[in-house]
């Protein structure tokens, strides 16, 4: 299921219509209101989320979902008729998983949603245990320990710090984590790998010293 929030209603009838024909059920609202009461009652695989909402707009709503732990990691994709780089890194830092600026082609809607849900799907197939020092992650569970304590990540944290696990000791540059984390080339957002790793490393407290920055090239994980 893909719960599609816009208040246009041939925009959000549009992308329905073309979710559903390459075979997605879809559920459209106009309103944060109506997403957070069929919140209640399911949560969808993914949600396509318009910044210029009515009432609490779309920033607010993603701000919202990122912070609750029922919600934290539902893949979201925001649409929206703003472009500036500046809209595109706040939503991104905030932790959007992808961002499509108005207007847009259907087929790349349907093929930036497919490739999302394939990495959301594939994020805890392989079922390792990652560690590093005193961090852990269980990749069938989802979950990352520093020592005992639970940490409590966001979807793109998580897979931020995943793929620095799996290339321990190597130095990742910006454009290859951009690439593989967020599956896109967002040519000049380095800012949102530099927002993340900062986050991460403060969650990871002590441990988070270990992510190195590597200056004008990236970040590497390990001594």
């Amino acid at each position: 299921m893909i719960f599609i929030v816009e208040d246009d209603e041939n925009i959000r009838e549009m992308e329905g219509y073309a979710l559903r024909n390459s075979g997605y059920e879809t559920r459209g609202f106009s309103r944060g209101e109506e997403l957070s009461e069929a919140l209640e009652r399911e949560l969808p695989e993914l949600i396509i989320l318009d910044i210029m909402l009515p009432g609490e707009d779309g920033l607010a709503i993603l701000k919202r979902l990122r912070d609750s732990e029922r919600t934290s990691l539902i893949p979201i994709m925001m649409v929206t008729a703003k472009t500036t780089e500046l809209d595109k890194v706040r939503g991104l830092d905030m932790g959007a998983d992808d961002y499509l600026a108005k207007p847009f082609g259907i087929m790349e809607l349907v093929s930036r949603v497919k490739a999302l849900l394939r990495r959301a799907g594939q994020s805890g197939d392989d079922g390792r245990i990652l560690t590093y020092g005193e961090i852990r992650l269980d990749d069938t569970s989802r979950k990352v320990t520093v020592g005992e304590a639970p940490v409590d990540l966001t979807f793109k944290e998580y897979e931020l710090l995943k793929f620095l696990l799996t290339n321990v000791n190597r130095v990742m540059p910006r454009d290859r984590i951009l690439s593989e984390v967020w599956g896109f080339d967002y040519e000049g957002e380095s800012r949102t790998v530099d927002m993340h790793i900062k986050t991460l490393r403060q969650k990871l407290g002590a441990s988070g010293s270990a992510i190195k920055t590597i200056r004008s090239v990236g970040y590497k994980l390990g001594d």
